[in-house]
């Protein structure tokens, strides 16, 4: 069906939510066309707008169709077999279905917003939601009961919540000697629409709070008095290990906290609590003093002897880590030290920003250069990252894997130290037409080799069987020498034997990842061993697999696979090469990428399959099969030119993550 406007009747073409999951009346929550004219689809809850990310990918071909008398979106299936519908559920969230044929259900391919705690109001004006819940996700805060108790007892939160017992306002103090008082919630993603008082500590922050009549809300963070008037919107209970969250703490009326308080047990309160937060505040300093004391400073180190004597706990660093005894073979640095390395994160030192932060350039007194990733506070799977790249990359030791140098972890700062790469990702260069004719012959094969090398390692050398599962171009990184090192060891699993393994937790890029895993949900060394084959397609093309506009017919693998079956494999190559390669060593590299890609994991050769077939020319090369995904269509228009240029991402991270049902 389409989702769009008819100008000619005036007539909308939309998805709407079913009230709740037993009623079927039109919910609060719309998918809509823009009628000005734009191309953008919207999630509509009220007057609100929220834009959904419709991806472009190798499953489903998004197109949007514009003309004098109707504009519309809809999608089609490369795969006719593949059975599919969109649905816009009570939750606000849009979401593309797969059928499974072997368990017979619904598979949730992708959503958007990925969670429903990320839906705008999801549960309404003083509820919480809670995204790790089985069920119920909103529930009215302390203080308050539901507004429409029959909506939620059907999942609908949007009404959000009302107070039991109405405030006092004035001074904050009720006739009868009643005060309002505040409830803690701890480790919450706050509300949306705050303020900021210039107060002078915790106290004064609290008081202001207290003494003000449209004061709902207040948060003491990063010496800053945050508060809330009115409705709050948007709070979300984090799980527990999640350390992302901040305290939150709510107004109440003295009866919904510790029934009636008397003046006189008021002053006792008072008194007690104050020397309590002074204790608290000297404990506190005491603490943060003896944390800066042991982060080393990234200033005065040396850099060069990083993996030396220098076994940490993280958990004894920063108790975020809720007594896991992690050892790990890093220095740990003072925030400090990290901040005057990178010039005080300062603009002109940023580097590129990924799903989970911005990266910025740093350099030590001793003249070694670093690249700091400062993980986004507000990124929950950015410190899983964090937890799992320092745990695992520190026990691996490569020339072709990026090396980490250390890490800070203070209060709420989670920072990454990599080596620099002067030379950004190999992306920056393969896909710009005006930088691409730098990677000549020679460096293209030394970067394929040395990518073959490093996943070989990891797969069959190191201490540990890693799994990538995220390798692409943007994130091989590229030395001063174009020496290439695998970065981003984010999504990678340590892997034990050579069996497949299931996970209903997909996280890789579109184009890089295997139909095994990709549809079903499996993984292995195999998984890894696809990457790499469109990886080196696209190193002898100079094209990116997504996005392929060389024909109106066919992405990359299929345009690869076609050259192949009629002979014509060396019209692959870069046109930016201009020198006279060997035609028969052309085709070889592109026979390997070819079994790489093939459908089948069990077709695929293993990594140490593929160094040999690289690098010794008496070895005899079978012919592949047709590689998976190579009957789709490229996401291309008709209306489209076919002499659009290609898009260039800058060292950028691309995170699809898909929650399967």
């Amino acid at each position: 069906m389409k989702i769009g406007y008819d100008k000619r009747a005036g007539k909308t073409w939309s998805l709407t939510s079913w009230k709740s999951t037993e009623d079927p009346s039109p919910g609060v929550f719309s998918l809509e066309h823009d009628p000005d004219g734009t191309s953008q689809i919207f999630i509509l809850q009220g007057s609100t707008n929220l834009v959904p990310e419709m991806r472009v990918d190798y499953i489903f071909n998004y197109s949007y169709f514009f003309s004098k008398d109707e504009s519309y979106f809809n999608y089609s299936l490369y795969n006719s077999s593949i059975i599919s519908r969109l649905v816009l559920d009570v939750s606000g969230q849009i979401k593309q279905m797969t059928w499974l044929e072997a368990s017979h259900q619904w598979n949730l391919f992708w959503s958007q917003p990925i969670t429903r705690c990320e839906v705008y109001a999801y549960c309404g004006p003083f509820g919480i939601c809670h995204d790790s819940a089985d069920d119920g996700f909103c529930e009215c805060l302390p203080g308050f009961e539901a507004a429409s108790p029959n909506n939620w007892n059907f999942a609908d939160g949007s009404g959000g919540c009302v107070r039991k017992a109405d405030l006092q306002c004035g001074n904050g103090t009720h006739s009868n000697g009643e005060r309002g008082q505040f409830h803690r919630e701890s480790n919450v993603r706050l509300p949306e629409y705050p303020l900021t008082l210039p107060t002078s500590g915790a106290m004064q922050c609290e008081s202001a709070c207290l003494n003000n009549c449209s004061c709902s809300a207040y948060s003491y963070y990063m010496e800053k008095c945050i508060v809330w008037g009115g409705d709050l919107l948007n709070l979300q209970q984090l799980s527990d290990d999640n350390s992302n969250g901040q305290d939150f703490y709510l107004k109440l009326a003295a009866s919904e906290l510790n029934g009636k308080v008397s003046s006189s047990k008021w002053k006792v309160w008072l008194i007690v609590t104050l020397a309590i937060s002074l204790t608290s505040a000297f404990v506190i300093w005491r603490i943060r003093r003896r944390l800066r004391r042991k982060g080393e400073d990234l200033l005065l180190f040396d850099l060069s002897k990083s993996s030396v004597d220098t076994n940490y706990k993280l958990s004894e660093a920063n108790e975020v880590w809720r007594g896991e005894k992690k050892e790990v073979d890093l220095p740990m640095f003072s925030f400090a030290s990290v901040s005057a390395a990178t010039n005080y994160f300062s603009i002109e030192n940023k580097l590129g920003e990924g799903g989970f932060g911005p990266v910025y350039k740093g350099k030590s007194q001793k003249g070694y250069e670093i690249a700091a990733k400062r993980l986004s506070k507000r990124s929950g799977q950015g410190w899983q990252e964090l937890k799992n790249e320092a745990m695992l990359i520190a026990k691996l030791q490569h020339k072709n894997l990026v090396k980490l140098l250390g890490c800070c972890i203070e209060q709420d700062e989670k920072i990454l130290i990599y080596e620099y790469m002067p030379n950004k990702s190999l992306d920056f260069f393969l896909f710009d037409p005006t930088k691409h004719g730098i990677l000549n012959w020679k460096t293209r094969v030394h970067i394929i080799e040395g990518v073959a090398q490093g996943l070989l390692y990891l797969h069959q050398y190191s201490r540990l069987r890693i799994i990538h599962r995220d390798l692409k171009a943007s994130n091989i990184l590229l030395d001063k020498d174009m020496n290439p090192k695998i970065s981003d060891f984010g999504m990678a699993r340590i892997f034990g034997g050579n069996e497949l393994k299931a996970t209903n937790h997909i996280v890789g890029t579109y184009g890089y990842m295997s139909p095994d895993y990709a549809l079903d949900g499996l993984f292995s060394t195999k998984s890894d061993v696809f990457s790499f084959g469109v990886l080196l397609l696209e190193i002898l093309s100079g094209k990116k697999n997504t996005g392929f506009y060389q024909t109106d017919s066919l992405n990359l693998l299929g345009y690869a696979w076609d050259l192949w079956k009629d002979s014509r494999g060396q019209e692959l190559m870069d046109p930016g090469l201009e020198e006279t390669l060997p035609t028969h060593i052309l085709l070889r590299y592109i026979n390997v990428g070819l079994l790489c890609v093939q459908e089948s994991a069990d077709d695929r050769p293993t990594m140490s399959d593929v160094v040999s077939m690289l690098g010794n020319e008496s070895v005899r090369l079978p012919s592949p099969k047709q590689p998976a995904f190579s009957n789709l269509r490229s996401g291309v228009e008709p209306h489209i030119s076919q002499n659009r240029p290609e898009i260039c991402s800058l060292n950028g991270v691309t995170l699809s993550v898909m929650e399967a049902r």
